[in-house]
């Protein structure tokens, strides 16, 4: 699967490494999938997607042999299991991921020694960055083994969590509170998002910092924003929490009503195989309303692809139904210069309004977007302002650099 979280993750560490420090990025659960080179190449995997699944399973399998577990590690049988499979949703793994989040007294606790073995045998850090606080339990052991301080960053548990079945969700956002005594510092990528979390998890405000998330730069450029014809695009993970049926929705209005003469839509991102008959509705839906033509479907674009994606934009718009913490997709669209309509909600205002990037609009409400993007669309001037403002704003608030200077200087404060 494309994981946000993966791609910010890789481009931090290699800027680190541009910087002159000894950064190792270890892939957890599944190899990573990536548009730049992997950072992560020659580290080993640890907590294999199978053994946490069948540790969680099978009580029997806790006593499997260690080849039988290094055979269930192998990168090809991951990436081929993964051929069948989709995004795991939280309705289907309550029990893991409460599982997950009690770490050493967890079914996992075998996987986390295991991790602090190797940690110990072939690195000596200064520091521990957890990418997510769903593995908030690993903080505990890894900070009495390594006695070193752990740094956790945020970005969508929220969403997740909250997806989880009863009692499950009560539970693990419980144990998530108790785990909050054994992290050091907390990341957020935005400030709507350390507030959320700051409420929901009880962190404290000492333990908590805002630094903005960013992107490696290289190869983006303006797009030229086609105005004949222009093109609405979206580019996330095809799926109903994205709103892509909305988009659809918001398409079809636009092209009944005739605002915008000519309009195309693009649509890129993500599809795993749980995704595409979701997506084969839309496409059907495009159909019956005579439009399929117009539009256009680029599903696992390399970055090469997705670069000439972006390009061709005219505006961008990923109607998100949930609290999006920040929301990887507007900042490419800035960083290549296109304009960005989002529901008013969550990180949106921040991200866009405050930056001039684009446009708001009452959230799941198709008659607002296809409002809000028809007058964005038909204000060339605007359109233009928009465009220049995002590009600056990726250049010198959401770029890489940025971020991993910030990221140093407040991990140098945690002595």
């Amino acid at each position: 699967m494309y994981c946000g979280n993966c791609f910010r993750d890789n481009a931090l560490v290699a800027q680190l490494r541009r910087m002159g420090h000894h950064a190792l990025m270890i892939p957890l659960y599944l190899p990573f999938t990536l548009d730049e080179a992997d950072q992560s190449e020659g580290t080993p995997l640890f907590f294999s997607g199978l053994n946490v699944y069948l540790g969680q399973k099978f009580d029997c399998f806790q006593k499997a042999p260690n080849w039988l577990r290094r055979w269930f590690t192998s990168g090809w049988l991951l990436n081929w299991l993964g051929n069948f499979a989709g995004k795991t949703r939280g309705a289907e793994v309550g029990d893991l991921t409460l599982s997950m989040m009690r770490g050493e007294s967890g079914h996992q606790a075998r996987e986390l020694e295991q991790l602090i073995i190797w940690l110990k045998e072939h690195e000596q850090p200064d520091v521990v960055c957890l990418s997510n606080a769903l593995i908030a339990g690993l903080a505990k052991r890894i900070r009495q083994e390594l006695g070193v301080p752990v740094v956790c960053l945020l970005e969508g548990e929220d969403a997740f969590l909250d997806s989880l079945p009863s009692p499950q969700r009560e539970q693990t956002w419980a144990e998530l509170h108790e785990r909050v005594t054994d992290i050091d510092l907390f990341i957020a990528p935005t400030r709507y998002y350390a507030n959320t979390m700051a409420e929901r998890a009880g962190i404290p405000a000492a333990k908590l910092e805002h630094i903005n998330n960013g992107i490696n730069l290289d190869g983006f450029e303006p797009s030229t924003l086609p105005n004949d014809p222009p093109v609405l695009g979206y580019f996330a993970r095809m799926c109903p929490e994205k709103g892509l049926d909305m988009l659809i929705d918001t398409f079809i209005l636009l092209k009944q009503t005739g605002p915008v003469p000519g309009l195309k839509l693009a649509v890129g991102g993500g599809c795993q195989p749980s995704d595409k008959m979701f997506v084969e509705k839309q496409k059907a839906r495009l159909h019956d309303a005579g439009l399929l033509g117009e539009a256009t479907f680029r599903p696992n674009l390399d970055r090469d692809a997705k670069l000439a994606f972006y390009r061709g934009l005219t505006v961008l718009s990923v109607p998100a139904l949930y609290g999006e913490a920040f929301g990887l997709y507007v900042v490419e669209a800035m960083a290549s210069g296109v304009p960005v309509v989002a529901p008013n909600d969550a990180s949106f205002p921040e991200l866009i309004e405050q930056n001039q990037a684009g446009t708001l609009c009452t959230k799941g409400d198709p008659q607002a977007l296809a409002k809000a993007i028809g007058q964005l669309l038909l204000d060339r001037e605007r359109l233009t302002k928009c465009a220049a403002a995002g590009r600056q704003a990726a250049e010198h608030t959401f770029n890489i650099k940025y971020m991993a200077e910030a990221f140093v200087t407040r991990l140098a404060k945690l002595g």
